[in-house]
């Protein structure tokens, strides 16, 4: 993430977070950020300098004026007039953590061989939740390399219980015996 969108998404944030709207933003801006992120063609019309700002930010007036926030669009339209629209993920990614931060909420990954089954993930969840005391907003993924276990990635700490890390520590336990 830029310090472009850094500076961009937390103050974002900060105006949401006076007036009460962060949640109803996060939504909306996340919402934004995927379909804009989905159409390329129409992210790459939006950032060329050739078109005159004002042409552009009307293509942002017609597309989102009534769907979402005032602030939202206005949000677009500084991104758009400044060139920097193209940081619309970092902005909503830097929006996001100082809204997490606020609320007490950490991000967590957790990598499996298989999919969890719904109590595991469940039991995952609460289990986080009772040692950090905070909200978790967890995701699964699966990846077949892990091979058995799982790994956490909470807020950039891994701890991984992966039997391909417990194989590799052997590997390396083995390797430092010398005879």
């Amino acid at each position: 993430m830029t310090e472009t969108a850094r500076m961009y998404g937390g103050s974002l944030y900060d105006l949401a977070a006076e007036e009460g709207l962060d949640e109803r933003i996060l939504g909306e801006l996340d919402g934004v950020t995927a379909l804009l992120n989905g159409d390329a063609e129409y992210l790459h019309l939006l950032s060329i300098p050739s078109i005159p700002k004002k042409e552009r930010c009307a293509l942002l007036d017609e597309a989102f004026r009534g769907q979402v926030h005032l602030y939202v669009l206005n949000f677009l339209k500084i991104l758009c007039e400044k060139g920097t629209l193209r940081e619309l993920s970092g902005c909503a990614r830097a929006y996001r953590i100082r809204y997490n931060q606020a609320h007490g909420i950490l991000e967590a990954t957790a990598i499996s061989a298989i999919p969890l089954t719904e109590p595991q993930r469940a039991a995952l969840h609460a289990k986080l939740e009772s040692l950090t005391g905070k909200t978790i907003d967890l995701k699964t993924k699966v990846d077949a390399k892990v091979l058995g276990g799982i790994r956490l990635d909470i807020e950039g700490t891994e701890l991984d219980g992966t039997v391909q890390n417990r194989l590799a520590s052997l590997r390396r336990d083995i390797a430092a015996v010398t005879l």
